[in-house]
């Protein structure tokens, strides 16, 4: 029986300067595996765990997460309750739709939604 992945961690995201380089590097250190979405965005896999490049500026300190929602609308709402601060309103991307926030100590995540 398969559990719901609402309001779970699904993804890790992380900007980097150089898809390239980031490719080479993970490829080399860890043998992840790689999927091209464009030139500005690459899927990698872990063998359990799948995430992203995007070309951008990076983010020292920290990866972005992002959550699955059933309910994008919803979860938004939710997280507006909460006291979280929206970064980026909900927008359409390849595969889904999501929305950035910030959580009351200014850590930014995301949370997406497939169609």
């Amino acid at each position: 029986m398969s559990e719901s992945a609402h309001h779970r961690i699904d993804y890790v995201e992380f900007n980097v300067a150089s898809i390239a380089a980031a490719k080479a590097f993970y490829g080399k250190a860890f043998g992840w595996t790689f999927q091209d979405y464009g030139p500005d965005y690459c899927e990698f896999r872990d063998g359990r765990l799948t995430g992203g490049f995007a070309h951008g500026e990076p983010r020292p300190g920290g990866a972005l997460i992002v959550i699955q929602s059933d309910d994008l609308e919803s979860s938004q709402a939710a997280v507006e309750a909460a006291g979280g601060r929206i970064s980026q309103p909900i927008f359409a991307f390849p595969g889904g739709r999501r929305f950035h926030f910030l959580d009351r100590d200014g850590y930014e995540l995301a949370v997406w939604s497939q169609g």
